[in-house]
């Protein structure tokens, strides 16, 4: 007889709400922890997912798991360790948000390594809008791990025809695509709101690969993972998607908003205002030049505008595209 699978989804946000129908789908028993399980509707509707309803079979409840095959963790990134400390460690553990934590300069696997480090560990990225994966239409993503043949395995457990989950063993560049495409995407979206043109974007989102490279071959990751799924795909999406909130953070900074005002006007957390610094520094400590990423950082704290981060990137001597 045929096992089926239990996976529990911590975090009943647009993302965890989406991972847990792709999980029903992929014909899992699925539970999904929610801070406030009295804030979905009769109609089994959670409040940060409008209209899309959970079916029956997906148990929402405010009780950590105790048992279950997989634990999809799915809360954001600056949350990620105090929601994570209190979930027993009854499965493997994947990291479905995407950064690196502001205090630490941690990535996902790093802060559920301190808390977990006996578990088997794993982390979900790719370019997916949650309200796309909630109605079940076409998209990839890969799961990493440390051992590949693990990663298969797991990522078995929610792949289905329309949801292609592709497995990798290189963790470190899959983290990093996550956090950084956040980052570009706020660039990107400060490009268009300036009025600097498609051309401009194109350069920004392809010189960022450039940097991402450099910093993941630093860090112990592949350079070739961020041409994969968790690197030019989800900066392909976040890029140029009107959904992306950094690419909507981006192109209010670029038409004269200051950064706080245009934040406080989003619905949800533009992860990429805390990874900015954060990555800035991972790079610097490793000796990794990233221009695009340092310009990002100063553009939100306020202290250049988008006249001072063109200068300062179009000022940049022009080298091998490649050295």
């Amino acid at each position: 007889m045929t096992h089926t699978a239990r996976i529990a989804v911590i975090g009943a946000g647009a993302w965890g709400t989406a991972l847990a129908l792709q999980a029903a789908r992929a014909g899992a028993e699925v539970s999904l922890w929610a801070r406030n399980p009295a804030a979905m509707s009769a109609g089994r509707v959670m409040p940060r997912l409008p209209g899309y309803a959970l079916p029956s079979g997906i148990a929402v409840s405010d009780v950590m798991p105790r048992q279950a095959d997989l634990i999809l963790l799915a809360c954001p990134m600056q949350h990620l360790r105090v929601t994570a400390r209190n979930v027993p460690p009854c499965a493997p553990m994947i990291a479905c948000c995407k950064g690196i934590e502001q205090a630490t300069g941690l990535m996902p696997l790093q802060v559920l390594g301190e808390l977990f480090p006996h578990s088997v560990l794993g982390v979900l990225s790719g370019p997916n809008f949650a309200h796309e994966i909630a109605t079940g239409q076409p998209a990839a993503a890969v799961l990493a791990s440390a051992d590949r043949t693990q990663a298969r395995r797991l990522a078995d457990l929610l792949t289905t025809p329309a949801f292609r989950l592709y497995a990798s063993d290189d963790p470190t560049g899959v983290q990093l695509g996550g956090a950084a495409k956040n980052v570009i995407a706020i660039a990107a979206g400060a490009a268009i709101g300036a009025k600097l043109g498609e051309n401009a974007r194109a350069a920004l989102i392809t010189r960022s690969i450039a940097e991402l490279s450099r910093l993941s071959h630093a860090l112990g990751g592949r350079p070739e993972t961020l041409s994969g799924l968790a690197g030019i795909g989800d900066l392909l999406l976040t890029c140029t998607g009107a959904a992306s909130r950094n690419y909507r953070l981006g192109l209010a900074i670029g038409q004269g908003t200051p950064a706080q005002q245009a934040a406080d006007a989003l619905e949800g957390v533009a992860e990429g205002r805390a990874t900015a610094p954060a990555l800035l520094q991972l790079a610097r400590q490793h000796g990794v030049s990233t221009p695009v990423i340092a310009t990002v950082t100063s553009l939100l704290a306020g202290t250049i505008d988008m006249d001072d981060a063109s200068q300062l990137l179009l000022s940049r001597p022009v080298g091998h595209e490649f050295a």
